[in-house]
């Protein structure tokens, strides 16, 4: 079983957590943009609170471990490697919370490049230990408002997590999916778990609009969040989310495996 000091050290080594890749700059105007409830950034979620740029700073300062300092404009951002761990366990939990009441669970990313291998292994586990790992909507066309325009999206699977791929054939090998922060998907996939008989999830697992605009429903949700993702760590603050883990979102691939292995080992779900 890989230790918590093997996994704070491997979350500092894969800059995860401690000062991540993640600008200052970028972060501050994230939550300029929150504050002005610019859905960009809401992902779905309608705060109930009125959140300002300082409630926001503290907010992520205390949820992530960034500087709470507003005077401090520039350079890398910084995620608290304790604060990452903590709500690691949380997550783990929570999943064999789900596991426990044999809950039917949806994953979706809208960071597949680097989030896909996390998410399918956790599905895995999870539709092992007989949960049902819900796919519904399947080949729905998706139209999602981006700074370029209307992007139009096909709602796909890959290894039972959901993620956006533009139309048309695509070669073995080609990018595994659309980074996207809407929510619209995930309001897609509901509607048609609602309507299909099959009932919807009891949690909702991913980043980005799948966990804000499930939680904003009324779902268990659960995921992943970057410095400059404050509307996971505000949902979790009004009680809409479950459980937001503060670290880098956008490291290789590879280096979520020990996340994962610690999850699964936490969860008890480990094959």
């Amino acid at each position: 079983m890989l230790s918590t000091g093997a996994l704070r050290a491997h979350l500092l080594a894969a800059r995860l957590a401690g000062p991540v890749a993640t600008a200052r700059e970028t972060s501050l105007r994230s939550y300029r943009l929150f504050a002005a409830r610019d859905p960009r950034v809401t992902l779905g979620l309608d705060p109930e609170q009125c959140w300002d740029e300082g409630d926001l700073l503290r907010l992520m300062a205390r949820k992530c471990g960034v500087s709470g300092d507003p005077r401090h404009v520039s350079g890398p951002d910084v995620i608290d490697p304790e604060r990452t761990l903590a709500a690691l366990d949380a997550f783990a939990d929570r999943l064999a919370a789900a596991v426990v009441r044999r809950a039917a669970v949806l994953f979706g990313t809208g960071h597949p490049h680097r989030l896909l291998g996390f998410y399918a292994a956790l599905a895995d586990a999870v539709s092992a230990a007989g949960c049902d790992v819900l796919t519904p909507a399947e080949g729905r066309r998706v139209d999602i408002t981006t700074r370029f325009g209307v992007r139009t999206y096909n709602l796909e699977y890959a290894r039972g997590v959901a993620l956006m791929r533009e139309p048309g054939v695509r070669a073995p090998g080609s990018e595994p999916g659309a980074h996207t922060h809407s929510p619209l998907p995930v309001r897609v996939a509901l509607e048609a778990a609602a309507t299909s008989g099959g009932g919807l999830p009891g949690l909702v697992v991913g980043d980005h609009g799948w966990v804000c605009g499930a939680g904003q429903l009324g779902i268990e949700a659960i995921g992943l969040a970057d410095t400059d993702d404050p509307a996971l760590f505000v949902g979790e603050a009004e009680g809409r989310v479950s459980v937001a883990v503060p670290l880098d979102d956008a490291v290789r691939s590879d280096y979520y495996r020990p996340l994962t292995r610690y999850v699964l080992n936490r969860a008890r779900l480990s094959q």
